[in-house]
């Protein structure tokens, strides 16, 4: 399962951005040199940012980066993938292990959705990831963030192997990141690598909470010292 889905997610990056020049089995078992003070500093920028930053620049980017995982949600399905909303009280996976012996030998794919746990508490205030995909599966219709949930478990976690602690979500985030086009990568980063830090290094990483949910763009030197954290 794990070398169908990176042959396919290199037939996409081919297909899409066949400029980037790279592998993405190579990403997915690169070296990460972790800096835990790098994480801190994500995690208090986020924590002082604005909620709700949706400027006319990050609403293009947003719409591309729900575009683009659209596309790479038909990848996961023609993979033989089946894709299940997850409808029981709990996280349907106790660990990545099991999360990716599941994919492989069921070839089914769980998918915990956001109505049930996106931030610390429910909010209804406006973000871009909450709107509806107009995927439906089950009778549940998915929103954008559920898609990329899936996404993010099949081409982060059951391709790469990468764990759900800090350092396997940062190694599942930078594989992932592959698959993008460069013009979404702030949201990625937002929507992901600082969530991260925010729910490990965060003034409430104790309690091991969902973080805030914020739209906003980092300053650009976050992403590029991210990038930097990983040797190919």
């Amino acid at each position: 399962m794990e070398a169908e889905l990176a042959d396919l997610a290199q037939a996409y990056v081919d297909r899409h951005w066949p400029s980037n020049g790279h592998r993405i089995s190579s990403r997915a078992t690169c070296t990460l040199d972790w800096d835990e003070d790098y994480c801190r500093r994500v995690a208090a920028y986020f924590e002082k940012a604005p909620r709700l930053a949706y400027d006319t620049v990050l609403v293009r980017r947003y719409d591309q980066f729900k575009r683009e995982n659209l596309q790479q949600y038909r990848v996961v399905v023609d993979a033989g993938i089946t894709v299940r909303p997850w409808l029981t009280p709990g996280q349907p996976y106790r660990g990545s292990a099991e999360l990716r012996a599941s994919v492989r030998t069921t070839g089914e794919l769980y998918v915990y959705l956001t109505s049930a746990g996106h931030g610390p508490e429910p909010d209804e205030r406006f973000h871009p990831m909450l709107e509806p995909s107009g995927i439906v599966v089950d009778g549940v219709e998915l929103s954008h963030n559920d898609v990329f949930r899936v996404v993010h478990d099949a081409f982060g976690h059951v391709m790469s192997g990468r764990g759900f602690s800090a350092r396997g979500e940062f190694g599942a985030a930078f594989c992932h990141m592959g698959m993008y086009s460069a013009d979404v990568h702030p949201v990625l980063f937002t929507e992901q690598v600082a969530q991260i830090c925010w729910f490990f290094f965060g003034p409430r990483s104790a309690e091991r909470r969902y973080p805030p949910q914020k739209v906003f763009e980092f300053p650009t030197h976050y992403l590029t010292e991210f990038r930097s954290l990983f040797r190919l």
